[in-house]
C-alpha cells in the first residue's frame, strides 16, 4: 500500500499558526504557566542542578590587610530530561471537504480540535505527576477545611505556606494554582469577600485573590476530561480535583534562576512555532482513504527542579 513520502509530509505553517492562536485562547490549561518552557535542541540530555544550602550559607568574612579573601563555592550536579513525543491525527474526507462552504474550515477546525487534545494530554500529564502529594517540599491539609461553615482561615493558611517556602529557600512563591473546586469555595469565603465588600460589588476574581495574597498570579484549573472509553456514556471530571499548590515559578528560565519546575520542550519537531515551539501540524494526502490527514505532534518533559519551592495543599476543601 502506497504511503506518503517525506516530501509529502511537511509542517504546514498556516495550520501551525492556527494551533498557536488557539493555544493562547485556552487559558483553562495552566501547566505551561506553572513550569516555564525551556526549548531544547536535543530530545534528551542533561541539565545542571545546584545545592541550595550552598547559596544560603553565610560565608563572607572580614579580611585583614595583606591576607587572602575567604574561599567559597557551590556544588554542581546534573539531572536528565527526555522529551516524549505525542501525536494525534484527524482525517478529512473528500466528501466532507466538498460539502463545506469554505475549503479551509475543515482544516482549521481539525487543527483546533487536535490542539485542544494535545493541551488536554499535557494538563493531565502535569496534574497527575506534579499536582499531587509527595512531590513538593511540604504537603499540608488545613486543620479546618476551607469549605467548613465556620472557623476556616484560608488566607492565614496560605500565608503560612508562603512563609515556609521563604524560610526554606529564600524565595517567595509567586503563583498559586487552584483546582476549580477550591477556587469556587475561596471566591465566596468570608476571608476574601470581606476584603472587598466596601470597595467593589464585583465577585472575587483570581486577580483579586492574587492582590490579597501578594502573589503575581492565581491560576485556576478548569480543564475537563472525559474518562469514558469511546462509545460509552461520557464520564466527565475536573482536572485537579480539590487541591492547591503554592510555587515559585521563574518568569524567564536561565542557568541560575530558581524555579519549582521546568518544561523541557524539544524544538526539533518544529523550529517555527507551536505550543511553545514544540508543536508541528502537518497536512498530507491519504489517497487510499480519499482523505487529507491533519496531524499534530508535540514533545515535552515536565521536571521538578527544586521541590522546596513548592507547598502543596492536599484536599483543603471537602469532596
Amino acid at each position: 500500500m502506497a504511503q506518503p513520502t517525506i516530501s509529502d509530509v511537511h509542517v504546514d505553517q498556516v495550520l501551525t499558526n492556527v494551533s498557536v492562536a488557539f493555544t493562547q485562547e485556552l487559558d483553562r490549561f495552566v501547566a505551561p504557566k506553572v513550569f516555564p518552557s525551556v526549548p531544547v535542541s536535543k530530545q534528551s540530555d542533561k541539565y545542571f542542578t545546584y545545592t541550595q544550602a550552598d547559596f544560603m550559607r553565610d560565608q563572607a568574612e572580614l579580611r585583614a590587610p595583606g591576607t587572602e579573601s575567604a574561599g567559597s563555592g557551590y556544588n554542581l550536579s546534573t539531572a536528565t530530561y527526555s522529551s516524549a513525543v505525542y501525536a494525534l491525527h484527524k482525517d478529512i474526507s473528500d466528501q466532507v471537504r466538498a460539502n463545506s462552504d469554505d475549503p479551509l474550515n475543515p482544516d482549521a477546525d481539525a487543527t483546533r480540535f487536535l490542539t485542544q487534545q494535545m493541551l488536554l494530554r499535557q494538563e493531565i500529564d502535569w496534574a497527575s505527576n506534579y499536582f499531587t502529594t509527595s512531590v513538593w517540599g511540604t504537603d499540608s491539609t488545613p486543620s479546618t477545611l476551607w469549605s467548613a461553615s465556620s472557623g476556616s482561615t484560608p488566607i492565614a493558611d496560605i500565608q503560612a505556606g508562603i512563609n515556609t517556602v521563604l524560610t526554606n529557600t529564600g524565595y517567595l512563591p509567586n503563583k498559586l494554582v487552584l483546582s476549580y473546586k477550591v477556587f469556587s469555595i475561596l471566591k465566596n469565603h468570608a476571608d476574601f469577600v470581606d476584603r472587598f465588600k466596601y470597595t467593589t460589588s464585583d465577585s472575587v476574581t483570581a486577580d483579586l485573590m492574587a492582590r490579597v495574597l501578594g502573589l503575581d498570579e492565581v491560576l485556576v484549573m478548569s480543564g475537563i476530561k472525559n474518562t469514558a472509553d469511546e462509545g460509552a456514556s461520557a464520564s466527565y471530571a475536573q482536572i485537579g480535583d480539590r487541591d492547591a499548590l503554592l510555587v515559585h515559578s521563574a518568569s524567564s528560565p536561565s542557568l541560575l534562576t530558581p524555579t519549582g519546575g521546568y518544561n523541557f520542550i524539544w524544538s526539533g519537531l518544529n523550529n517555527s512555532g507551536g505550543m511553545g515551539g514544540n508543536t508541528a501540524v502537518s497536512r498530507f494526502r491519504m489517497e487510499h482513504l480519499r482523505s487529507d490527514r491533519i496531524e499534530i505532534q508535540s514533545a515535552w518533559d515536565f521536571k521538578v527542579v527544586s521541590s522546596e519551592l513548592g507547598y502543596f495543599f492536599s484536599n483543603p476543601v471537602a469532596a
